[in-house]
C-alpha cells in the first residue's frame, strides 16, 4: 500500500519488541483470518443511542449496525477516563497492573499489547486519531507533551500511523504520519479520520489481515465545534433531561447536550460510511466491526461533568460487535457484563490468536460463539487516583466496585459508598448501602469485591501511594492537601 512505512515485517517485528513475542502466540496468516475494524469515540456513553432507548439523538446507522451485531447492553469502561481506558484496551490489564491511572502518563514500551500480538500473527496493524499513551518528559507539561510526535518505539506495535498525542480541537487539527511528518486533518477532523480509515481499507491487500484501530475526539467536550449542518438538527429547547440532573443545572445541561448530539449524529454518519466501505470492497463477512466508547459523560447527571465517578452516565458505554462470518449479521443481545480488560482476549481468540499470560481480563468469545458454559458475573470498576476535573478538592475520591445489570456496588477507602439497584432505579437517585434490609447484600458484594481485588493484585490503597510507586508527578492542583 501506498505511504506504508519502508520495511520489511521482520524490521518491524524487531523494531516494535513483536518479535520477542514468539514464543507465546501460535498463529499463521491465512486468507481465512478475520480484519478487525475497532472504533471508538471519546466520551459517548451508552444511553446516548437509538437503539439504546434515546429517541432524541439521530443514531440510524448505528441502529442498523445494532440489529446486525452482538449488542453487549452491560458494557462498561472499568476506569472510565481517558489513558487508563486506553492502556487496558491494548494490554487486557487494570490499571494497577499497567500502571496507567491518571492521564498523560507513559505506557510501558515493552509491554506486551494489542498491536505487537496481532502484528506478530500475521496482520497489518494500523492505528488513526488520538492515542493519549505518551505521556510527558520531566519538565514538560502535559499539554506541550500531547502536541509532539509519538516515537516509533512507543506505538505498541502499530505500523499504519496517522496519530496525535491528545487534543479536542476538532478543527484543521493536525497529526504525525510514521514518518513524523505533521499533517493536518481538512475540517472536521474525525470525518477526515474516517476518510483515511476509509482509504486504508479499500487499498489494503485482501490477501493479508489487517487490525485497524480509529480513535476519534469527538463527541467530548468542547461540545459547540460539530459542522454547522449536524449543529442545526439539535436545540436546547427540545432537548429532554434525564431525570438525575439536578433543576439548578437544567439550562447549563441542554444547552451542552443539543452540542453532545451534534457531534454524535456527525459520528454516526461516519461509522456509516465506514460499514458502506467494507460491503463495497467485499471485506464485510470476514471483518470484526466493533464499535464502543471509551467512557460516558456526566452531562450534569448527579450534577456532575466529565467522567471518573462510578455512576452509569459515566462507566456504562456502548458496545457492538458485528462478524457476519460466525453468525451471518444476526443481532443478538448479551447481558454479560464486557470490562475493558476483556476486549483484548475476545479479539485475539475470535481471530484465533493465543491469548499471553499476561492479560487479565476475560475472554467472551464463547458468549459470541454461543459455546459459554458459564456467565461472568460483575465486572469491576476502580478509580485508584481522582485527577482533573475529579481531584481531591472537587469531590474526588479513591473507589473500587462491582457492577452488572442488577446492582452497582462501591467501596471507597472508608468502606462501603454506594449501592444501587440498577433496574428498580436506573437513574440511580436512591443510595442503598446504609438501608439495613440490605445489609447482608452489602457483606456480600463486599466479598466478591474482595476476592475480585485479590485475583489481580489490587491492594485497593490511598492514591498518592501509586504515584509515589510509580514516580508520578501530580498535575496542576491534583494532588490531596
Amino acid at each position: 500500500m501506498s505511504n506504508w512505512p519502508e520495511m520489511n515485517r521482520r524490521q518491524f517485528l524487531a523494531r516494535t519488541g513483536a518479535a520477542a513475542l514468539l514464543p507465546m502466540i501460535s498463529c499463521t496468516r491465512t486468507a481465512k483470518k478475520p480484519n478487525i475494524l475497532f472504533v471508538f469515540a471519546d466520551q459517548w456513553r451508552a444511553q446516548d443511542t437509538g437503539y439504546g432507548g434515546n429517541p432524541l439523538v439521530r443514531t440510524p446507522h448505528l441502529d442498523d449496525l445494532a440489529a446486525k451485531s452482538f449488542n453487549f447492553t452491560q458494557a462498561v469502561s472499568g476506569c472510565p477516563v481517558c489513558s487508563p481506558y486506553r492502556a487496558s484496551l491494548l494490554t487486557g490489564q487494570f490499571p494497577v497492573s499497567h500502571g496507567i491511572f491518571y492521564n498523560d502518563k507513559p505506557l510501558n514500551a515493552d509491554i506486551t499489547s494489542m498491536g505487537k500480538l496481532f502484528a506478530q500473527a500475521g496482520y497489518d496493524t494500523a492505528y488513526i486519531g488520538k492515542w493519549h499513551l505518551n505521556g510527558h518528559l520531566p519538565g514538560e507539561t502535559y499539554r506541550e507533551s500531547r502536541d509532539r510526535p509519538v516515537p516509533a518505539g512507543r506505538r505498541q506495535g502499530f505500523e499504519f500511523w496517522r496519530v496525535r498525542e491528545c487534543t479536542h480541537a476538532y478543527l484543521n487539527s493536525f497529526y504525525y504520519d510514521e514518518h513524523d511528518e505533521k499533517k493536518v486533518w481538512q475540517g472536521y477532523d474525525a470525518i477526515a479520520q474516517t476518510q483515511a480509515a476509509a482509504e486504508y481499507i479499500q487499498q489494503h491487500p485482501q490477501d493479508n489481515p489487517f487490525l485497524m484501530v480509529l480513535s476519534w475526539g469527538p463527541p467530548h467536550a468542547p461540545y459547540h465545534t460539530a459542522p454547522h449542518r449536524y449543529q442545526e438538527l439539535f436545540s436546547p429547547s427540545d432537548i429532554d433531561l434525564r431525570k438525575n440532573v439536578p433543576l439548578e443545572w437544567h439550562d447549563k445541561a441542554r444547552d451542552n447536550i443539543a452540542g453532545y448530539y451534534s457531534h454524535i449524529a456527525a459520528l454516526d454518519e461516519c461509522m456509516g460510511n465506514l460499514i458502506s466501505t467494507l460491503d463495497e470492497t467485499g471485506l464485510a463477512e470476514n471483518t470484526i466491526v466493533v464499535f464502543t466508547s471509551d467512557h460516558g459523560d456526566m452531562l450534569y447527571s448527579h450534577g456532575q461533568i466529565k467522567k471518573q465517578q462510578p455512576w452509569e452516565e459515566s462507566v456504562r458505554v456502548p458496545f457492538l460487535l458485528r462478524y457476519p462470518a460466525l453468525h451471518n449479521s444476526q443481532g443478538k443481545t448479551l447481558d454479560v457484563p464486557l470490562n475493558t480488560p476483556d476486549i483484548l482476549p475476545t479479539l485475539l481468540s475470535l481471530a484465533g490468536i493465543d491469548i499471553p499470560d499476561s492479560v487479565q481480563g476475560d475472554d467472551l468469545s464463547g458468549h459470541i460463539r454461543g459455546t459459554a458454559t458459564e456467565t461472568k458475573e460483575f465486572a469491576l470498576l476502580s478509580c485508584p487516583v481522582p485527577f482533573h476535573q475529579w481531584n481531591y478538592h472537587r469531590g474526588g475520591r479513591e473507589y473500587r466496585g462491582l457492577r452488572n445489570k442488577s446492582f452497582t456496588y462501591v467501596r471507597d477507602l472508608n468502606g462501603p459508598w454506594l449501592l444501587f439497584d440498577n433496574q428498580n432505579d436506573p437513574y440511580q437517585l436512591n443510595n442503598l448501602v446504609d438501608h439495613s434490609q440490605y445489609s447482608q447484600l452489602v457483606e456480600e458484594l463486599d466479598a466478591k469485591l474482595d476476592a475480585r481485588l485479590a485475583a489481580i493484585g489490587d491492594e485497593f490503597l490511598a492514591g498518592p501511594v501509586y504515584m509515589d510507586r510509580w514516580n508520578y508527578q501530580w498535575d496542576g492542583n491534583d494532588a490531596p492537601a
